[in-house]
Formats: C-alpha cells, structure tokens, sequence
C-alpha cells in the first residue's frame, strides 16, 4: 500500500516553506502519495504588507493550496513544519487545528503517524518546546509520534534537537535538507508500519 502523507506548514518568511518543500520531495522519493498544503494567512493583510519580506513569501505559496480539514482526513501521517511564536506553533497553525473539531470527534485523526519541525530566530527560543507543543495536540488526536530521537548519525551534525528538526530562519543548508530527509524517510516507514 502506498502512504499517504500530508505535508502541512505555515511560512512567514520562507524558512518553513523551504522545510515543507523537501519533507515533500523526500517523502514522494520514500514511496509517499505527498500533499502540500499551507496554513491559511490569518493576520490582517495591511499588516503583511508592512513588512516586504512577508508580503513577498505569501505571494511564493500562492500555488500552494491552503490546508482543509480533508487533507488531515484523506492522510495516513502527517509531516508538519511550523514556526516558534513566542515558545509555541504559530497562530496560523493553531487556527487551522481549531477546524479539526469534527474529525477529532469521529476519530478520523487517530491512528495516525506525525512527526513536526520547526524554526524559531534564536537556536534556544522556543524550538523544542514548540514541537512538543504540536505533539501534545497530537495525543490528544491519538496519533502516533514518529520523532527523529537519535535514529541517525545527521543528528549529530544539526544541532541533536530529538523531538524533531529545529533552526534558525533563513535557506535549508544541506546538512537541514539531509536532517529533514531523514525525518521525512521516518515518517514514511512507520506510517507504512501502521497501515499494517
């Protein structure tokens, strides 16, 4: 059977984006059917378009459609990549978890494989605490955590966070792209595992 595995993210300034890019790539070279999807914008448009840098990436994703609770639905696991504010997931991201109610409910989100990453401006701002936070929410759905720990040498060589993928802003550097790889490679083989 072939996986299916929605990449889900939100991108401010095209850190995250770039992370979703190549969880997606490296999970279709995994034997992955890969959906992208990004969060939906939430803040008011005059203020992205106070800042060049923001207004500037929102326009990059334009092709990219904008996650609906169908695309938690249809996946098997879920890949999620999203920034640290103030030592938690982005709004953006936690507005789109509020949609999922429903599928909560029905134990459409159960049983299912996800493993998340994230970036924040400042190597100890926030970044484990985020991704756990994604995972708390995780439990609550009965998913099934499938973190990187210490399951690969790359580990060691970007940064060690265990619980998942972390890093400052800016272009995934080719030991990122290796790291996200590998956690994306990961999720594909348990969510297989799963699926039984």
């Amino acid at each position: 059977m072939t996986p299916k595995i929605t990449v889900l993210f939100y991108s401010t300034y095209g850190t995250n984006h770039g992370v979703a890019l190549e969880a997606a790539r490296a999970a279709q070279a995994a034997g992955a059917e890969v959906r992208l999807r990004r969060c939906k914008e939430t803040a008011p448009i005059e203020v992205v378009n106070g800042q060049d840098a923001w207004r500037d990436q929102l326009k990059k994703m334009e092709d990219i459609p904008e996650a609906t609770p169908d695309d938690m639905e249809w996946a098997d696991g879920y890949f999620v990549s999203v920034p640290t504010r103030f030592g938690v997931p982005s709004s953006q991201f936690r507005a789109f978890v509020d949609t999922l109610g429903p599928l909560w409910q029905n134990g459409a989100l159960a049983n299912k494989a996800i493993t998340a990453t994230t970036s924040a401006q400042n190597p100890q701002g926030g970044q484990e605490m985020t991704i756990q936070s994604v995972y708390t929410t995780a439990m609550h759905w009965g998913a099934i955590i499938v973190p990187p720990g210490y399951a690969d040498p790359i580990k060691f060589e970007d940064g060690g966070n265990p619980y998942g993928y972390s890093c400052t802003p800016g272009e995934l550097s080719d030991i990122g792209k290796k790291s996200v790889a590998f956690q994306a490679e990961r999720l594909v083989k348990f969510t297989k595992k799963l699926m039984g």
